[in-house]
C-alpha cells in the first residue's frame, strides 16, 4: 500500500451514508492511511422498493441514502478507525459552524477537506421543459452553498496543512436531462479555480475531482451495458478508483498541485 503520509491528519468527508459511495470509500481510504475522520451526511428521503434493494440499481441507491452512516460505522470500527459522525445539513450556515467548533474540540484541527456531499432530482424534471424553482433551489443549496461554506469555515480554522478536493462530474460542461445538477457542478469547478487562487498564500491546495459512471450502488445490470459503450476503458469506474485520486490530492505529494479539475472518468465525457 502506498504510504500517502496522512497518519494524524484530520479529514471531513460529506456525504458518507452510502456504504458503496465514494464518500465511504474515500473515508475507508483515509482511515486505512491513519487518518483521524469527520464524517457528515445527510438522509436524502426518495422512494425505493424494498423488495428491489439487494440488487444494484436505483432502489439500493435511494435506501442507502435514506439511511444513517451505520454500515460505514462497523466497517470503520472493525479497523479501529478515529471517527466521529455528524447527521448534518451543510447547506445550513448555522450547522457548517457547529460541524468545525466540534471537530475543533475533539481533534483540536482541520487538515483535509473532501466535498462530496450532493443532491440532485431523481424524477426527470431537471430539464428546460420541467424544472422548478424547487429544484433549483435545492439543488444549488447543498452543491454550491453547501460546498462554499464548507471551503469558507475551512479556511477561516486553516492549520498548517491544508486541502480541499472538490467533488463535481465529468459531464458537468454538457449535462443535457440533468442541467441544474450539471451546471451546480460546472459552478463548483468554477468556485475550486478561484478559490486555489485566494489561498494559495496559505499553503492550501484546492482541487476537484470529476468522476465518470461510477457504481455506487445505482447502475442497474440494463444500464451499465449501455453505459459502458460510452467508456474507452470499457467498465464502470468503482468508488475506490475516486478515492485513490482523492488520497494522492490530499497528500504531500500534490503540494504544487491546485486549482485542477481532474477527471477519472476511463474517458468518458473528454
Amino acid at each position: 500500500m502506498v504510504d500517502y503520509g496522512l497518519k494524524g491528519k484530520v479529514a471531513i468527508v460529506t456525504g458518507v451514508n452510502n456504504p458503496q459511495g465514494i464518500g465511504a470509500a474515500t473515508a475507508f481510504s483515509f482511515a486505512g492511511q491513519g487518518a483521524k475522520l469527520a464524517l457528515v451526511y445527510k438522509k436524502i428521503l426518495e422512494t425505493f422498493d424494498k423488495n428491489k434493494i439487494g440488487e444494484d440499481g436505483p432502489d439500493r441507491y435511494h435506501a442507502a441514502n435514506a439511511g444513517d452512516a451505520s454500515a460505514v460505522e462497523i466497517k470503520l470500527k472493525e479497523i479501529d478507525a478515529d471517527y466521529v459522525v455528524f447527521e448534518s445539513d451543510i447547506s445550513d450556515e448555522g450547522e457548517v459552524k457547529r460541524i468545525y467548533s466540534k471537530i475543533i474540540e475533539k481533534y483540536g484541527k482541520v487538515d483535509i477537506l473532501v466535498n462530496n456531499a450532493a443532491i440532485c432530482d431523481e424524477n426527470g424534471c431537471d430539464t428546460i421543459e420541467k424544472i422548478t424553482k424547487s429544484i433549483i433551489d435545492d439543488t444549488f443549496a447543498v452543491n454550491v452553498r453547501g460546498s462554499l461554506l464548507m471551503m469558507r469555515e475551512f479556511v477561516n480554522n486553516r492549520g498548517e496543512y491544508g486541502r480541499i478536493i472538490n467533488l463535481s462530474t465529468d459531464a458537468s460542461q454538457i449535462f443535457a436531462g440533468q442541467i441544474t445538477y450539471g451546471s451546480s457542478k460546472a459552478t463548483l469547478e468554477a468556485l475550486t479555480r478561484s478559490v486555489a487562487l485566494e489561498v494559495g498564500k496559505y499553503g492550501i491546495t484546492v482541487n476537484c475531482v470529476a468522476p465518470g459512471p461510477t457504481q455506487t450502488g445505482w447502475i442497474d445490470a440494463e444500464f451499465e451495458k449501455s453505459v459502458i459503450s460510452m467508456i474507452p476503458m470499457g467498465k464502470l469506474i468503482q468508488p475506490e478508483d475516486i478515492a485513490k485520486t482523492i488520497l494522492f490530492l490530499a497528500s504531500e505529494q500534490a503540494k504544487m498541485l491546485t486549482g485542477q479539475v481532474i477527471k477519472v472518468s476511463g474517458g468518458h465525457a473528454l
